[in-house]
């Protein structure tokens, strides 16, 4: 099979821990796409926080290269950051999300717009995580969410905190508000539960870019390691777990890398089943 295109996951797959690119990663990158080939960051991001990345990697403002953001709302082309194709939600699901998520006065959320991330009740931790990885955003003073009125549509809503328990306690009270057939719940980061419009997911935006594209199903490689990115891998002609993958991710994946987001995986991933072609 010759693949065309790479699907990939950024915090935890991509990326060092640290955030930084390994150079085996950006090497292997930067030549399957001097032949052609599509590598596509498929990110809960919003693609303004990506753009320092996009510059590391030689795609920023290039015609014909893309980012998948918000687990896959919105599909954007990274000349002049031109959105092709949002799929948020509407503004009373993310409020009824909003309310329902707050468990506790330790949970921290954050609201995506199309262009903007608004965080209400920050952690030091995620303050943290948010400035290593150059994430942009604007505070929340309170809860009330009037103000998304006079903005872009919502891509999604996340909740932040530590504990797995929590998390999963916050998404069976979003379940129970909202209902399971109107969200798509996940989590990611081993800090965030995360929730989506349904059919909103990474693998539905990888096949709807490789429709655009004329990239079939089978073309398309993808690479992940946390829950959010389980359809991802599986919607796809080749899913891949890096090493350090959770053991859903790995059980899902057709195949799990023997290096771990820290030592190249998405280079082993490259020059397995891509560069061996341009020899």
């Amino acid at each position: 099979m010759v693949y065309k295109m790479l699907v990939s996951d950024l915090d935890e797959t991509l990326l060092n821990d640290d955030g930084t690119v390994h150079a085996d990663n950006l090497a292997a990158i930067k030549t399957a796409v001097t032949h052609g080939f599509k590598f596509v960051p498929n990110t809960g991001r919003s693609f303004n926080s990506v753009q320092a990345l996009l510059k590391t990697l030689g795609l920023y403002d290039q015609a014909g290269q893309y980012v998948i953001s918000y687990n896959g709302a919105a599909i954007v082309e990274n000349k002049d950051n031109q959105v092709l194709l949002t799929r948020g939600m509407d503004r009373e699901l993310a409020a009824r999300i909003f309310r329902a998520g707050l468990v506790n006065d330790q949970v921290d959320v954050h609201i995506y717009t199309v262009d903007t991330l608004f965080i209400y009740n920050i952690s030091p931790t995620d303050k943290q995580y948010m400035a290593e990885r150059g994430v942009p955003y604007e505070l929340m003073a309170s809860y009330d969410l009037a103000f998304l009125a006079n903005e872009q549509p919502v891509m999604k809503v996340i909740f932040e905190h530590p504990d797995q328990a929590v998390r999963e306690q916050i998404r069976d009270a979003v379940l129970a508000a909202v209902g399971a057939d109107a969200v798509e719940a996940t989590f990611s980061s081993s800090r965030y539960v995360e929730f989506n419009t349904k059919g909103v997911d990474k693998g539905s935006a990888s096949l709807l870019l490789g429709e655009k594209l004329g990239i079939q199903r089978d073309e398309i490689i993808a690479a992940g390691d946390n829950n959010n990115d389980l359809k991802m891998l599986t919607a796809v002609g080749l899913g891949v777990s890096v090493a350090n993958g959770i053991p859903a991710v790995q059980e899902a994946a057709a195949v799990v890398t023997e290096r771990t987001n820290n030592e190249g995986a998405i280079a082993e991933i490259l020059e397995k089943y891509v560069l061996k072609d341009f020899k």
